[in-house]
């Protein structure tokens, strides 16, 4: 086989480095031609070697020039500066895309080229907020990609699409859109180049309208893509990060660490947005368990590196009582913020900081702009933040029976979406809504199974805050059981099966399971009656 038939076959295996290297040897002996020249450049830009890639994309239109393929040529300049583009290089990039309209203009050509000149110039007035005026241009661009069968134009121009609609409060059409842009990646149909961009792009507009599912989907869907290429370089930080979100999200949290600090250091060559991203998650994480002062290092990197530490460094001045920091981060973090996708994500922190230092009326705003959000774009996550804040302010003021059902329909969105962390502060302010009311049994238990959970998480400052609220002491137990061991006891007392015991609890079934032999052999019982028995006779119900 000859050097050229292995780059193609390490080509359509996407083993980009032996595909790369076999291009350039090949190259060395005899100049390729334009369609190898663009198999180099995918093949460079997927290990990485962004100017190796836009120089081949560069040979190949001039080739394809020489050779009077005018619309080919057009096409390779327009990945020429997509490639800048993606790269940082917005100056060179635009004078590249300035050459494929002048191509198409000169020419008269109704080809993707064109189109893909609309889509890019879509693109920046999109990132320059003007998100009425892109959503049209990526409508026709949209229209002529699909009338010219271009795959890479559909699905780049359905991206925009989405993520305008997203930003105008039309997050349910643009979550659609996005939906076909993942049909079309998963199916294979279009370039490496788009496919990254697309993933990632997708992710991030559902993680800022804290659509997690979506979010976790197509990040495992990303994880996929980037193992079955592993000599891709590009994508693959991005793809820890994500990982990492919605690994903490929903409580692995040791496995969420090892994911954002492999993240940091496969992208600390960029050391762009992306890698200031990565430090950010681990310093959510450093806050979660209590280390402050490594928090503190993993913020102050991440702002380094351009991304904004609200509000985690606000929350982190919180828990240290540094208060007027503070509420003085949250409210200049907010002053700056129009997006209302971005100022949802600062609210419900807005809320906790606020109620903190006693300003229950600012708390109360943040509140219901948050629900008037959440109405607005509709979607779990966000309806469960908005539940839990307008729960803790209408306790604040005095309501506590308004108060309790709020936060009964957090939790149960909480539980919904696995997400212990959230699920156990829900449960605190439970038990404190049951305590104003006199059901102290109730807000024990409350406390306890939130107790339970933030002992699993490591959640060291909410665990010591728990404990102060709890008047029931950890001490000495009938038969030995740990308090996680009640928990499980008094759920097998209620009827509840080890699956729904596993859900009540966010463990496995396997962990059920566990505890629950651990329970017959501390007690000596040999059935789930007699435990429940042994419950009653010894108060523990």
């Amino acid at each position: 086989m000859g050097i050229l038939e292995l780059a193609g076959d390490a080509y359509a295996r996407r083993a980009w480095g032996e595909a790369y290297a076999h291009l350039v040897a090949a190259d060395a002996d005899q100049p390729l031609d334009p369609q190898q020249l663009e198999q180099l450049a995918v093949a460079a830009h997927c290990i990485g070697k962004a100017q190796d890639s836009t120089e081949a994309w560069s040979r190949a239109h001039a080739t394809y020039l020489e050779v009077g393929e005018v619309e080919n040529a057009a096409m390779a300049a327009a990945w020429c500066s997509f490639a800048l583009v993606t790269n940082g290089e917005f100056a060179l990039g635009g004078g590249w895309l300035a050459r494929v309209q002048a191509l198409c203009d000169e020419h008269n050509l109704d080809c993707p080229a064109r189109w893909f000149v609309l889509g890019q110039t879509a693109a920046g007035t999109m990132f320059a907020g003007e998100y009425d005026t892109a959503l049209e241009m990526f409508e026709e661009a949209r229209r002529n990609a699909d009338r010219l069968g271009d795959a890479n134009g559909m699905t780049l121009s359905r991206m925009g699409r989405g993520q305008c609609l997203i930003q105008l409060g039309r997050a349910s059409d643009g979550l659609q859109s996005l939906d076909e842009v993942m049909v079309a990646v998963n199916a294979g149909t279009v370039s490496p180049l788009v496919a990254g961009l697309a993933f990632c792009a997708a992710i991030e507009s559902c993680q800022q309208i804290l659509e997690v599912r979506r979010a976790q989907e197509w990040t495992a869907a990303l994880t996929r893509w980037c193992d079955a290429q592993p000599d891709l370089v590009p994508y693959r930080g991005n793809c820890l990060v994500h990982r990492a979100e919605i690994l903490t999200f929903h409580g692995a949290w040791p496995e969420a660490y090892d994911q954002a600090e492999r993240a940091r250091d496969w992208l600390a060559d960029a050391a762009g947005h992306s890698f200031g991203n990565a430090y950010y998650r681990l310093g959510e994480l450093h806050r979660l368990r209590g280390d402050f002062t490594d928090a503190e290092a993993a913020y102050k990197q991440a702002s380094l590196h351009g991304h904004e530490t609200q509000p985690g460094l606000g929350l982190l001045r919180l828990v240290q009582g540094h208060t007027e920091s503070a509420t003085a981060a949250i409210r200049r973090a907010l002053d700056e913020t129009t997006d209302v996708v971005a100022r949802a994500r600062l609210l419900g922190a807005q809320v906790e900081i606020e109620l903190a230092v006693g300003q229950v009326a600012a708390a109360r705003a943040a509140a219901d702009e948050l629900a008037a959000i959440a109405n607005q774009i509709d979607v779990p996550l966000l309806r469960a933040t908005a539940k839990y804040a307008d729960g803790s302010v209408t306790l604040a003021e005095g309501d506590a029976p308004t108060a309790l059902g709020c936060l009964r329909s957090a939790w149960t969105q909480w539980q919904e979406l696995e997400a212990p962390y959230h699920g156990a502060r829900v449960r605190v302010l439970i038990g404190e809504a049951c305590r104003v009311l006199g059901d102290e049994d109730t807000a024990e238990m409350e406390f306890d199974a939130a107790r339970w959970v933030f002992q699993e998480l490591g959640a060291a400052p909410d665990l010591a805050l728990v404990q102060k609220l709890s008047k029931r002491s950890s001490a000495a137990i009938a038969g030995g059981l740990s308090l996680r061991e009640v928990q499980v006891l008094r759920l097998i007392a209620a009827g509840k099966s080890n699956r729904a015991i596993a859900d009540e609890l966010f463990v496995s079934e396997k962990t059920v399971h566990r505890h629950v032999s651990n329970i017959f052999a501390k007690l000596d019982v040999g059935s789930r009656s007699a435990a429940t028995a042994y419950a009653f006779q010894h108060n523990l119900v």
